[in-house]
């Protein structure tokens, strides 16, 4: 049914439950796993960070988020083909747009309870299965007992 499946992952708590039902849909399904990951300056940045000019700052994330994905990539129990890509941009846009190149069947991504900024704003899941042109699974944590 998948042939090429987007996990977008935020380095969050949910990163291991988003990428845990993406290896096991893919492996299901035969179907390559590509790893996401959006970059936005966060706003907890460290304050050693802020020395760095814009063009360094930008690298630096771009480095280590690249990192975390070959080291959630090499976590997979089954290995899958695929990619990883590190993108710069707002999370949403960011997803929609790699999922339209790859092309990917579907993307699956992690929801988060609606802070008072969500309630405002609109959470990139939200914004992602309303502007995604292919299928989107949002993992939800399980419930509590």
């Amino acid at each position: 049914m998948y042939k090429s499946i987007l996990a977008a992952l935020d380095g969050s708590p949910r990163t291991e439950l988003v990428l845990r039902h993406a290896e096991r849909l893919a492996d299901a399904n035969g179907a390559a796993l590509h790893l996401c990951r959006a970059i936005n300056i966060p706003v907890g940045i460290p304050l050693e960070a802020w020395a760095l000019s814009g063009q360094e700052l930008t690298e630096h994330l771009l480095e280590d988020a690249e990192r975390e994905l070959a080291a959630l990539r090499r976590q997979l129990v089954v290995p899958l083909p695929g990619g990883q890509h590190v993108r710069v941009g707002r999370p949403a846009e960011v997803i929609c747009g790699l999922a339209d190149q790859l092309p990917a069947d579907l993307i699956v991504l992690g929801s988060h309870g609606f802070d008072a900024l969500d309630r405002l704003l609109g959470t990139t899941a939200a914004r992602v299965v309303n502007h995604a042109h292919c299928s989107v699974l949002v993992v939800r944590p399980p419930r509590a007992p």
